[in-house]
Formats: C-alpha cells, structure tokens, sequence
C-alpha cells in the first residue's frame, strides 16, 4: 500500500469512492506524477520530460484525423488455425486481449481527413498483444491499402509491434511479403505510403511494411528495431553505443527521416501531403 493511500484511508472526509485510483498516473521515465486527465489532454506526453506514452488506436486515430471519419470493418480470419498452445491456448489469449480492447485485433484502420487532406490511416496497438502481426494484422493492413488505391489518396501506416505472432508461426510470417506487395502496389500507383514508427516497433513489422515507406517519422525516443539489443550485442561481441535503436539515433544514421513530437504530428503528416499528394485546384 502507497503512503498516499494511507493518508487518504485515514481521512475520515474523504471516502475511498470519491478518490478513485486511476486519478494518478507515474511517468516511467521521470517518475513525477501525473494528473491522469491532464497527461490525456496533453496527448499521453509528459508536460515535465517530453516523454511519449503509447496510446490505442482510437486515442490515436482521433489524433490524426479530423472529426467525422470512418473505420473500415475489421477483417474475418481463421482464428487458431495451427491449434497452438504454449502455458494458455492461442484462443484464451486471444479473448483475454479483446477484454480489454474495443478492437478484435491489433490494426485498425479509418478513412477520413487530415486538416481537410484525404487520407487512410492504419494504427498497429501495443496492447493488444504487443501489436503482434498475425493474419488479421495483414489482413487489415492489406485492406486499409486496398481502400487507399480506390480513394486514390495517401496512406499512413502508424506501427508499434513486438514482431510476427508465434502462435500464428508461418501464417504469420507470410503477412510480411503480402503486406510488402501492397506497398509496391502503392508506389506503382503514385499514391503516397507514409510511415510513423512508435514505441516500440520491431521484429517482423520493422523488417517489412515499417520500413518501405516514401517518408519515415518517428515519435521522440521510440525504439525501432529487429533484433534486441542484447541478442545483437551476444552475436557480434561488441558494446553498442548509448541511445542504440532509438528514434533520435535512427535519424542521425539516415534511418528515420524526421523525429516528430505527438503535439506536431498532424500538422507534420498535413503538410508532407500537400507536397505528396497535392489536392486538386477547385
């Protein structure tokens, strides 16, 4: 028990009830804390230390797009179909995941605006299962491009992943060139794929759609990677340098193109379409 919920349970004003403990959030990387509707309004980023915290889709999607968008349907796919199970079944973790996501799986996509620029924007969520790419996170990331070639406007792909979903094994792995060919699709089509790399993308995702895109942003100190750190540093026996698979380092070795704060995301992304995809005169 904290020393804060001492001192409030002893107080024989205030109820339990009239505090709840959500009200409080501890940065990670400062430790000061937050009040938790001031650091949503600040768009999850610490007013103290610029810190970016990882968001929903929804959170995220609404960020981005101007009022009034439109998510397209969530993708049918054969769930379990290698019938897997490590310490749970695939399909217990799976209904553990959606308990707590309004989503059926990790990507989802809408249509809409950005500042009035016509726009597909694709949200990978962490928490959902790490943001692990199965067949229903290729398939939604291949139907998102799909609408963005018959709107005939840009598409942006917004990633946070863990890697290819283990339970899915090959299945998984096979979104990666499927996913790749709709990039090409777009490039072949003039329509511009954009790429925002959040805390953390890695594994699979960075070895495939992640990284194919005409311009690459990343959130301040996002980890962007495939391998780990320590798997890369046992394999060539040597000690990386500080900041190593960072956003900021990326950028500085002509991996990452720009490192954009949240606060400056949309405007960012509005203006990259004005000289991408300039709208048409009236």
């Amino acid at each position: 028990m904290s020393w804060l919920t001492k001192v409030r349970n002893r107080l024989p004003f205030v109820s339990k009830r009239d505090t709840p403990d959500n009200l409080w959030i501890k940065c990670p990387r400062c430790q000061d804390m937050l009040f938790a509707k001031d650091y949503e309004a600040n768009l999850s980023v610490c007013p103290k230390c610029e810190y970016h915290g990882r968001i929903g889709a929804d959170a995220r999607l609404a960020q981005l797009l101007d009022p009034g968008f439109t998510l397209l349907a969530d993708p049918v796919v054969a769930e379990d179909p290698l019938k897997f199970r490590d310490t749970k079944r695939y399909t217990d973790r799976i209904k553990q995941a959606r308990a707590k996501s309004p989503h059926p799986d990790a990507f989802s996509a809408a249509t809409g605006t950005i500042d009035g620029r016509k726009a597909v924007v694709g949200v990978q969520d962490f928490s959902f299962m790490g943001g692990s790419m199965g067949m229903a996170v290729g398939d939604a990331f291949c139907n998102a491009a799909e609408a963005a070639l018959k709107a005939r406007c840009a598409y942006i792909a917004v990633t946070a992943a863990g890697g290819a979903r283990m339970q899915e094994g090959i299945l998984s792995l096979m979104q990666m060139p499927r996913a790749t060919v709709m990039t090409r699709r777009l490039k072949e089509a003039g329509l511009p794929y954009i790429v925002v790399l959040t805390d953390p993308t890695t594994g699979g995702v960075t070895a495939s759609y992640a990284m194919l895109g005409d311009v690459h942003i990343a959130e301040p100190d996002a980890l962007i990677g495939f391998a780990g750190q320590r798997v890369i540093q046992e394999t060539i026996r040597e000690q990386l340098p500080e900041g190593f698979q960072r956003a900021e380092y990326l950028h500085k070795h002509g991996m990452v193109d720009m490192v954009v704060n949240r606060h400056d995301l949309k405007e960012t992304l509005a203006t990259l379409l004005d000289y991408l995809a300039p709208r048409k005169a009236a």
